[in-house]
């Protein structure tokens, strides 16, 4: 297959732009202008397809180096609390659902996204028991947080899975109580796999139709790869199996790199024993589906006070937040990943979990030598050293600038004005040189790009404030933010030689946008009007 796109306004990269690209088999051939490459492609015969973009900005496909797709794909047809900004709405939106829905008794009904930090009516209150109870008494009910790292059970729920007041604390969770030593509906990290007896049997069919539906909104945002959380523990052999389904059909929209969870070592070791290696091609499609690093928890979330940190919370001095895991069983998994040729990229959010996790790293790599490019996923809370230590053994940071959006309002409360002032601190980690690549998270944010980039560019929430940004001198300028989003990313799998440019001999993906990028302060309201696969046209507005 041979494909001309003339008269745009391609980016490739340090402030240079080309007019044109000729695609051959999958890769770009040829960069330039629309003259020379029009001309090349006229050498080469009738068979050559010719689309003019009509000066339209082309930058590199983006590559979200951190998402949960299968879920993305699953949150857009479930019930959705985002929106929500007071327990009566939360309430209101959970009865229309079963209602529009005709919920059958008795089926288990699953929400996410709420924030209890947007519920201002209502102080700020987590979602209990008797709030779910308002919903349904006849439907099991489980709410997950905007972090995922908290649920909400409604009694019927807690009943069916047998948690009772006197069932014990799981180690790494929390089964939260009221003043009065009774169940308020609350579960936090390990905690939640108690309520797992609820959720039906994995249906291949079914997960095949989320992930298809996860890849046609992804490749709606100009997102052509996307690195990915859903294989995870028990689920393992069922997700690899939908998304083969996905491949082997040619119904994908989207390169895959999946991040492998495991949260113990029985599991990672079966993984390993059955053959599994990084860099694993699936389903027989080159640079298309690959395994890729092993993924585990060391902590939770801000939001949650479960983040674990080094000091008290400021704003709730009872608690350091939640470890999800012992030293030890860190360095198991590390040291047994990185023996099996396994890089990990590890969740860790509060400075307690980010020093806990450098350190298990740096007893694996040698001399600054990260082979494998071991990462930390979200490096929020931060202090220089921290962020220093990075750099000395070249750890990858795999972060989310759009949290910024949720975050902004509390992290100062959180972890107090001096130790905010480091964190979240995009602009640094790109001066001292660590490799960071960009992610949205998904489902926890929404998977557009600009609002990420925006973030990460301004320091602002979705509203635009505050107005000077938040601690702005951690504001990251444009060219590097989408560097950070395409090359980089492709550096966190190996990728950097073949993706992430518009240049000869890389990957022919890209996305094509509404308004041009670099000659507007308005990131946000930037849409895609074509994206780019191989060449291939995968999306039109």
């Amino acid at each position: 297959m041979k494909r001309v796109f003339i008269n745009g306004k391609f980016h490739t990269g340090s402030g240079n732009f080309a007019e044109a690209v000729l695609v051959e088999n999958g890769i770009f051939t040829s960069v330039g202008s629309s003259a020379e490459v029009k001309s090349l492609a006229e050498t080469i015969g009738k068979d050559c397809e010719v689309i003019d973009l009509e000066g339209r900005t082309v930058l590199p496909g983006f590559n979200d180096s951190h998402s949960h797709l299968y879920t993305a794909g699953v949150l857009l047809t479930s019930l959705a609390f985002g929106d929500c900004s007071s327990i009566a709405e939360f309430v209101e939106a959970g009865k229309r659902f079963i209602e529009k829905n005709k919920i059958p008794e008795g089926r288990l009904v699953t929400g996410y996204r709420w924030n209890q930090d947007l519920f201002k009516v209502d102080g700020c209150r987590l979602p209990d028991r008797h709030d779910l109870d308002k919903i349904s008494t006849v439907h099991p009910i489980i709410a997950y947080r905007a972090c995922t790292h908290m649920i909400s059970c409604n009694s019927l729920a807690l009943e069916m899975a047998g948690i009772t007041k006197d069932t014990p604390d799981v180690p790494g969770g929390e089964i939260r109580r009221d003043e009065n030593g009774e169940l308020n509906g609350i579960l936090t990290e390990h905690a939640m796999v108690l309520i797992d007896t609820l959720k039906a049997g994995f249906d291949i069919e079914e997960m095949a139709k989320a992930i298809q539906a996860g890849m046609e909104y992804a490749s709606s945002y100009g997102i052509t790869s996307i690195q990915t959380n859903c294989v995870r523990n028990e689920n393992a052999d069922a997700m690899l199996q939908a998304y083969n389904l996905v491949y082997e059909r040619g119904l994908a929209k989207l390169r895959t790199y999946h991040q492998c969870c495991f949260t113990d070592i029985d599991g990672l070791k079966g993984f390993i024993a059955k053959g599994r290696r990084m860099g694993e091609k699936l389903s027989g499609a080159d640079d298309m589906h690959k395994v890729g690093p092993i993924k585990m928890f060391v902590d939770g979330s801000l939001g949650a006070h479960t983040a674990a940190m080094r000091a008290p919370y400021a704003d709730a001095p009872e608690t350091m937040g939640v470890y999800c895991c012992t030293v030890e069983e860190l360095d198991e998994i590390v040291q047994t990943a990185h023996k099996a040729g396994f890089g990990c990229v590890i969740h860790a959010i509060g400075d307690g979990a980010m020093d806990m996790v450098l350190t298990s790293y740096e007893k694996v790599i040698q001399n600054g030598d990260n082979k494998l490019r071991h990462g930390i996923i979200h490096v929020q809370i931060t202090d220089i050293p921290l962020l220093e230590r990075f750099k000395k053994s070249d750890v990858l940071a795999l972060v989310q600038p759009v949290f910024l959006h949720c975050d902004i309002g509390i992290v100062e409360k959180r972890a107090g004005k001096e130790l905010a002032s480091t964190s979240y601190a995009f602009g640094t980690m790109n001066k001292l040189g660590v490799h960071v690549s960009y992610g949205t998270d998904a489902p926890i944010e929404d998977l557009n790009p600009f609002e990420n980039l925006h973030c990460a560019v301004k320091r602002q929430d979705l509203s635009g404030a505050p107005k000077g940004g938040f601690y702005p001198n951690e504001c990251v300028p444009l060219e590097e933010a989408i560097d950070n989003y395409t090359v980089e990313s492709a550096y966190a799998s190996f990728d950097e030689d073949k993706k992430g440019r518009i240049a000869p001999g890389f990957l022919a993906d890209m996305c094509v946008l509404e308004n041009d990028i670099f000659s507007t302060d308005d990131i946000m309201s930037n849409k895609v009007l074509m994206t780019v696969l191989g060449g291939e046209i995968v999306y039109k507005a």
